[in-house]
């Protein structure tokens, strides 16, 4: 199911997001909190509520050589991802951001949600290793832009400078 609740706010894909706002938002959420679940829970809550056309925002966390299933929004999920397989393995493998116009050109794309149509990746890092990822994924095509991957990149820094 797609979310709705600001579906008509915006054309999809319009990338026209609020990131500072929303980078703002997660500081007064997880600044002195010490639970990393439970700011990686509100993480994912406040993305899909303030972010149009999702249909999926959530983490996996690695553990060793898969990351597995993490706080999320949206239709069930993946419960593990192998390093290197699927749009979250690859951003792991290539420790670097997954910017997916159309998920069916990706090769190696897992469907989890057959409804995602675009997706993006960050990896988040302590200390220099990678520790987990965020995921969002879209029933739109072409949702996500390089206005996404800027924001996103400074909410998945917040939530490093908190990680324990």
């Amino acid at each position: 199911m797609v979310h709705e609740r600001n579906m008509e706010e915006k054309k999809p894909g319009s990338g026209s997001t609020p990131y500072e706002e929303i980078c703002a938002m997660l500081k007064s959420l997880v600044e002195g909190v010490p639970y990393r679940i439970a700011n990686l829970a509100n993480a994912s809550a406040l993305l899909y509520q303030e972010l149009t056309d999702l249909n999926w925002a959530g983490f996996y966390l690695l553990e060793e050589d898969r990351l597995v299933l993490g706080p999320f929004q949206g239709r069930t999920a993946c419960i593990e991802i192998p390093v290197g397989k699927g749009v979250c393995g690859t951003a792991v493998a290539q420790n670097a951001i997954q910017l997916v116009e159309d998920v069916h050109q990706f090769s190696g794309h897992i469907a989890c949600d057959g409804a995602s149509n675009s997706e993006i990746v960050l990896p988040i890092r302590q200390e220099g290793n990678i520790v987990g990822v965020l995921d969002i994924d879209s029933p739109y095509i072409g949702r996500f832009t390089e206005v996404d991957a800027k924001g996103l990149s400074e909410f998945v820094t917040i939530l490093e400078s908190v990680w324990r």
